[in-house]
């Protein structure tokens, strides 16, 4: 049997692409996935609300099923109490997915190794910098916030 080191240098090269190309692929929430995962809904949906779900965009009076299909899961969920009732809020961050590809090379005792792996990270730059907040009352969207600087 060859040593670990042989027979990772001997594997094709395409067989880490193929599973870089997978492990990137996983859980990814596209539109297009989105909208073929509530397909019979969408097609039930007005020609306006669809347009709008199209462009990746939200509007008021939407459900919150129309908002999950046109910009996903939000990052963070809110509740708000007021005189005027409660409020759920749904926001997204300018966050994204991302990966990374560590190396590493060492010797000991005359003998070399190296080793590597590979993150995926769907939380990738997801600090608090809101893009977008919706705004939710009796189960339709009432109101869109977005930052302005």
């Amino acid at each position: 049997m060859l040593p670990v080191a042989k027979q990772i240098s001997t594997m094709k090269p395409i067989v880490p692409l193929l599973l870089l190309t997978l492990l990137l692929g996983a859980g990814c929430s596209t539109l297009g996935s989105r909208i073929a995962g509530s397909q019979a809904a969408f097609n039930s949906w007005p020609t306006a609300v669809q347009d709008k779900i199209l462009a990746g965009e939200a509007d008021i009076g939407f459900t919150p099923e129309q908002v999950r299909v046109a910009l996903g899961d939000p990052q963070k969920k809110y509740r708000r109490k007021s005189g005027e009732g409660t409020a759920e809020i749904w926001a997204y961050t300018r966050g994204g997915t991302g990966f990374s590809i560590g190396l590493g090379l060492g010797s000991a005792r005359g003998r070399s190794t190296y080793g590597g792996g590979v993150v995926y990270d769907t939380n990738a730059g997801a600090y608090d910098d809101e893009r977008l907040r919706v705004v939710f009352q009796d189960g339709r969207v009432v109101a869109l916030e977005s930052r302005v600087h």
